[in-house]
């Protein structure tokens, strides 16, 4: 696949003709993902589910207004895309949720928000998935990527459901990976560190700053969103074809502090 310089120095990938859809694509890191995505020349579909962050999406993205944990508004999503622009060959599952009422020892977490962030961090990606893969198929390719977190694959205290459900997104990965090898459908997950978000940098603003967290990152800051969308993009490239049923950390070096990481750090911000 060709590909050209970035006017930042950076590397994007020929998409013309590819169909693209996203999942909470209208705001943070789905949303660079999704202008990556259009800067290379993809037709993209955003599903999300705040219309006043659809409503100011470029207009080079198509919207559909929609929870990812109501299997027929993925239905309609991926409906859109194949009647819209032929069909589907990119899913990148990015919507997720991490309230601040889910900062609690397990003990003390509400079950009804442990049980909305399973509908929407883990069954909202079986369900796209579980429809996006029927085109895929026909079509001989595809490739989905699952946003996971640091989280995934190491833990901090007070994340009682958003670590053991990213975890759930890596082996979703996995398995699909595994299963629509033969098939030419290419599976991954993608773990961020802590990336500038709007989300983020509330949480920080609430606990004096960010100094302490992006110092817990080898690389002395917190990621980007189009970082993280650079990765994706890769990715879902030809130039990674021979990558699959696997996760990639785009964390900044976090995850290879171990244990030699503080294990109680003064903020309670999940690194992603």
């Amino acid at each position: 696949m060709s590909r050209s310089e970035r006017p930042t120095g950076g590397v994007r990938y020929e998409n013309r003709g590819r169909v693209v859809l996203v999942s909470g694509g209208a705001s943070g890191i789905g949303h660079a993902i999704c202008q990556a995505f259009v800067d290379s020349g993809a037709s993209v579909v955003c599903l999300d589910i705040f219309q006043p962050e659809i409503d100011s999406l470029t207009a080079e993205v198509a919207a559909v207004f929609g929870d990812t944990s109501r299997e027929e508004d993925c239905h309609r999503a991926v409906e859109f895309a194949v009647e819209t622009f032929g069909g589907l060959d990119v899913l990148v599952n990015n919507a997720a949720i991490q309230p601040k009422e889910s900062y609690r020892p397990l003990h003390e977490l509400e079950t009804q928000v442990w049980q909305r962030m399973v509908d929407v961090n883990f069954t909202g990606y079986t369900l796209l998935a579980k429809q996006a893969i029927p085109v895929m198929l026909r079509q001989g390719s595809g490739v989905i990527i699952n946003l996971s977190s640091g989280q995934g694959g190491r833990t901090a205290r007070q994340v009682a459901a958003y670590g053991p459900i990213k975890a759930a997104n890596r082996m979703q990965a996995r398995q699909w990976g595994v299963e629509y090898a033969r098939d030419g459908i290419r599976v991954l997950s993608v773990s961020p560190g802590a990336i500038d978000t709007p989300l983020v940098r509330a949480t920080l603003a609430e606990q004096g700053g960010g100094e302490e967290l992006a110092n817990r990152h080898p690389l002395g800051r917190i990621g980007r969103p189009e970082e993280i969308a650079s990765a994706v993009l890769w990715l879902s490239s030809d130039d990674a074809s021979f990558i699959t049923a696997t996760d990639i950390e785009v964390d900044g070096g976090l995850g290879a502090f171990g244990a030699f990481a503080d294990p109680y750090p003064k903020s309670t911000l999940s690194p992603s």
